[in-house]
């Protein structure tokens, strides 16, 4: 998960942090896009393949939405490898050509669907191996990692959620899930939003920052 040339930072000025959710299959956790939306907190939405494919509209519709900038996910949640190496027992792609596929299809479905190319990537699962690192680099996206697992693959409480976010650092990259409504996610970012803008912290969007 943190390999040269994946970004884990950003550069702030200040106390900032930014936000990222994964929509990895499945279900949309809308409470936590309300909170999001009403607290006018940006983010970036990685969209897999499968999660476009299981809700169109809604995915054309936060698309839309200026608040939110979407990555690609991938085309079918699967570590990045060009030798088949697997994470949390998931196989991973096992070619050049298996990870120009997983990257590049769903680059081209986010395309059709914001009209413009996706500029961050985070693979299933957040691995990779450091050759396919530099082909997502080549297909000129960016490889976006994280410095703070809020939620912990959305198995964490609302209350681990809160403390693990509002225990991130200037500059960190928070990453949590956005298709689990049934975990504590929702409550954990709500309160945390709150924790931290009563204490003077700023939600930024990664797309005018230098990461590293």
């Amino acid at each position: 998960m943190s390999l040269p040339g994946v970004a884990t930072t950003f550069v702030a000025s200040g106390n900032q942090i930014a936000l990222t959710f994964d929509a990895c299959r499945g279900a949309c956790d809308e409470a936590l896009l309300a909170t999001l939306q009403r607290n006018a907190v940006p983010a970036v939405l990685f969209f897999c393949g499968k999660w476009i494919d299981a809700n169109p509209s809604r995915a054309a519709q936060l698309a839309a939405n200026p608040l939110f900038d979407i990555g690609n996910h991938g085309t079918r949640h699967v570590p990045l490898s060009v030798t088949g190496r697997s994470a949390y027992r998931i196989g991973g792609t096992r070619s050049v050509d298996e990870v120009v596929e997983e990257v590049w299809t769903n680059h081209n479905k986010i395309t059709a669907l914001t009209g413009r190319p996706p500029t961050w990537f985070r693979p299933g699962t957040a691995h990779y191996d450091d050759v396919a690192v530099e082909i997502v680099r080549e297909l000129g996206q960016r490889p976006l990692g994280f410095s703070v697992n809020g939620d912990k693959g959305a198995t964490a409480s609302p209350g681990s959620v809160r403390a693990n976010v509002v225990g991130a650092a200037p500059g960190s990259i928070v990453l949590a899930h956005m298709n689990h409504p049934e975990s504590g996610t929702a409550a954990g970012v709500a309160d945390a939003i709150t924790a931290l803008r009563a204490a003077s912290w700023d939600f930024v969007s990664l797309s005018d920052r230098t990461v590293q």
